[in-house]
């Protein structure tokens, strides 16, 4: 199980990807069970009103998340490079530049 943190903003989103003979999360909208990478993370996006109160590079705004939207991949290097876009992407929702996204990657035990 490796965890993909992105740092942007002075906040962090972490997903994870399950990696082959790791048993993914199974609920509705899960790839399909033969997938050998699962990358699962939150989504979110700035709303007027409602979702949840967060600092964002010092600025207090409004967020609402999405379903998780596991996707599967053959590789582990289509898995991470997929999960560094939608880290970017998440933090791009909220007005933070790409530019200034850093990614960590770490290694994980899985859950028992």
């Amino acid at each position: 199980m490796l965890l993909i943190r992105g740092n942007g903003g002075d906040t962090t989103l972490t997903g994870t990807v399950y990696e082959r003979g790791e048993r993914a999360p199974s609920f509705q909208g899960a790839p399909d069970e033969d997938a050998a990478y699962v990358w699962v993370c939150d989504e979110f996006y700035e709303v007027e009103s409602g979702g949840s109160s967060t600092e964002i590079d010092g600025e207090e705004i409004r967020i609402a998340f999405e379903s998780p939207m596991p996707r599967g991949f053959d590789t582990r290097e289509q898995a991470i490079e997929a999960a560094k876009e939608h880290l970017r992407t998440q933090f791009a929702r909220v007005g933070v530049p790409e530019s200034t996204v850093t990614i960590e990657i770490e290694k994980a035990d899985p859950i028992e």
